[in-house]
């Protein structure tokens, strides 16, 4: 058959038929065949434009011309795609301070069109790692804290994608200390990992991932390429797992013979401890060949699956940040930026009266839209905070000055009739670590506060200022209380991609209302969050973090998870608590949800469910649901949602399986996870 083996494979409709010829035609291979399918295609010279430039060149594995079997070729990005001059989106915790996962859901549909539109048919951007302490560098890459919301967008991403190309959900798992990430042994119990670091991995699998990539990091004392435990008992025999399991790039696996055994069906970027090393692992009987076949079959399952995928009308190099595709990133802009005070209606600006703005701080000129990484994107150009002002003050004065002479800082807030300092965090201040020793770019933060010159900066200009406006960018929390209380609005504007400042612009004069929510926790101090040791060899994982442990302890966050001001306001009634129509023993939750302010705007209708007399140590609450809603001023809507039965249930380590309690739940409807914010709460019992 030749080069037309693999081409009969993908024109099989049957898929049981596909399965049969696919290892049909992996019986026919070579072992060095075989094996090439599990490396990537990386040579000297090839990996080492890689570690200068990540990013720039696709990176290939597989391909037999001989029998017509095509390449990988991956490319990656959480913010957009990183060849060429993609559109860059807001990073990925913007999007889920969006919680909109249509929007998600569209994102990755552009992601997977402007792969294909620059000859890659593999992504690796859906990065899922649970944010268990904010002070992960590379928590801008994830979509928040809370697995349930994890999940969800990161599967509605996935739907947008696999429209394209396969797409690889990251790092799995407990991957969230960065400068430690290849060494560090997260110790970790059955429970903690099942319901809180694997549950939105699951919904990336259940959603079509079709790869999952592994971890640097150990779990309970094994490399996660080389995990049985995570690999071959949890994702491919417990959830049914049908793709491929892929290394992270260069040291994802230390040893190829233990990596093989445990289940990593592929070694990116090159063949360190694959290729020639499990060649003679095979040959000495030290790996079963069947372990070898088991991986083609699940890489060319893939292969052969999405062949036939696309929409080929939509790719080529003008599609590549197209209009419609900024277009898309101004509204990710948009959805994403949090208001997170605004004292006496500071915001937006009323243009009566307003005669001049002075703008403060070197990020407002900068083009910050995040991590110099594996989630750089080289846009075709960037819309600074200070060049989107500028263009929205029409007949306004803007006077910019960077901030360093504080005296002058003062002198011209007292001359503004409003004042927006732009302040936050860069690539060197958090990131993913990329160097050799001290040399190199990206690092966790042990301390959330801005740097000190910041901070004077804000309290200079406050003092002075007869309304003075902090923005903030950043890619995680950042405390605040030395200077929160002295102004009187701020915005979390996350790094907000190539349009950021034209959506911060439009939030400040009140052409956008503002909608986000946090998808963090932001503490007041760092004492309040679980222990974090970013050089750590070894660390525990517990059961509680983010809003879960601030309810634990009782303990007020300065701004709680779910968090974030509208100019509109919404009111909540008519809770209603029913059996779900559909039979199988769960509940609908159901309330009105209305606009009575004088803007059209969108709430985050949150669903949170708590345990009464558990048998257990649960969590106070969880979030089981959300719901973003539009509403023009004075409209109202029904908002609502299904609770089933395996949505509450906890794992039992001692019997290995998921259990449902027969207690009472408690079901809260509000717009944060913080008390004063649960707006709606009622009692129910399953099955009743």
């Amino acid at each position: 058959m030749g080069a037309t083996e693999f081409v009969s494979i993908v024109e099989c409709l049957d898929e049981a038929e596909r399965e049969e010829r696919i290892r049909d035609l992996v019986s026919k291979m070579s072992l060095w065949e075989k094996l090439h399918e599990m490396t990537g295609n990386f040579g000297p010279i090839r990996l080492f434009l890689t570690v200068v430039r990540y990013g720039l060149i696709p990176s290939e594995s597989g391909g037999n011309r001989r029998r017509g079997i095509p390449k990988l070729i991956f490319t990656d990005g959480p913010r957009g795609i990183m060849l060429n001059r993609s559109t860059c989106f807001p990073a990925a915790i913007a999007r889920g301070a969006s919680w909109d996962l249509d929007l998600a859901e569209r994102i990755g549909d552009v992601l997977g069109a402007e792969a294909r539109s620059q000859g890659a048919n593999f992504y690796g951007g859906v990065c899922i790692n649970l944010l268990r302490h904010p002070g992960w560098g590379r928590a801008q890459e994830t979509f928040g804290e809370e697995p349930y919301l994890l999940g969800m967008m990161g599967a509605a991403e996935i739907k947008g994608l696999k429209r394209h190309v396969m797409a690889c959900a990251k790092h799995y798992a407990c991957n969230s200390i960065e400068e430690a990430r290849f060494y560090v042994d997260v110790r970790i119990d059955e429970r903690t990992l099942r319901e809180v670091y694997l549950p939105h991995f699951k919904k990336c699998v259940d959603a079509g991932a079709a790869s999952i990539m592994s971890a640097y990091n150990r779990v309970n004392g094994d490399y996660c390429g080389e995990n049985v435990h995570l690999l071959r008992e949890i994702l491919k025999t417990d959830w049914g797992f049908d793709g491929f399991v892929m290394s992270d790039f260069f040291w994802g696996v230390y040893d190829g013979v233990k990596g093989a055994k445990a289940g990593l069906d592929m070694e990116m970027p090159s063949a360190r401890k694959f290729g020639i090393r499990l060649y003679r692992a095979v040959k000495k009987g030290l790996v079963d060949e069947a372990l070898i076949d088991e991986a083609v079959v699940r890489i060319l399952r893939k292969k052969a699956e999405y062949a036939a995928v696309g929409e080929p009308e939509r790719y080529g190099k003008g599609q590549v940040a197209c209009q419609a595709h900024r277009e898309l990133a101004l509204e990710a802009a948009r959805k994403g930026i949090v208001l997170l005070k605004n004292d006496g209606g500071a915001l937006p600006f009323a243009r009566e009266g307003l005669r001049r703005i002075a703008v403060f701080g070197r990020l407002a000129r900068r083009k910050n839209i995040g991590d110099m990484g594996s989630s750089r994107v080289r846009p075709p150009y960037v819309v600074t905070p200070l060049e989107g002002i500028r263009k929205k003050a029409a007949g306004v004065e803007v006077v910019f000055d960077p901030g360093k002479n504080l005296g002058r800082v003062a002198e011209l807030a007292a001359h503004a009739d409003a004042v927006v300092v732009v302040a936050g965090l860069t690539w060197r201040d958090e990131g993913e670590y990329v160097g050799i020793g001290p040399v190199g770019i990206g690092c966790d933060r042990e301390n959330l506060d801005l740097s000190p010159a910041q901070e004077a900066l804000i309290l200079a200009a406050a003092e002075k200022a007869k309304k003075c406006v902090v923005v903030l960018e950043g890619g995680s929390a950042i405390t605040m209380e030395k200077w929160k209380d002295k102004v009187d609005a701020i915005l979390m504007a996350w790094y907000p991609g190539m349009e950021g400042g034209t959506a911060i612009a439009e939030v400040l004069f009140g052409e956008v209302n503002p909608s986000g929510k946090l998808p963090v926790t932001f503490p007041k101090s760092t004492d309040d969050l679980p222990f974090f040791d970013r050089k750590a060899k070894r660390i525990e994982y517990g059961y509680f973090h983010g809003y879960r442990l601030f309810d634990k302890e009782g303990r007020k966050p300065a701004f709680p998870f779910g968090f974030g001001l509208s100019y509109t306001q919404f009111s909540y009634e008519n809770l209603s608590i029913e059996k779900a129509s559909s039979g199988n023993e769960g509940v609908e939750i159901s309330c009105d949800v209305g606009n009575i302010g004088g803007r059209e705007g969108a709430e985050v209708v949150q669903l949170y469910v708590g345990y009464e007399n558990s048998s257990i140590e649960r969590p106070v609450k969880e979030l089981k649901g959300f719901s973003r809603v539009d509403l023009k001023p004075g409209e109202k809507k029904r908002v609502s949602f299904v609770v089933r039965p395996d949505d509450l249930a906890y794992y039992d380590a001692e019997s290995a399986s998921w259990r449902v309690e027969d207690i009472e739940y408690n079901g809260y409807v509000g717009s944060s996870s913080a008390k004063e914010d649960i707006k709606l709460a009622g009692s129910f019992k399953l099955g009743a």
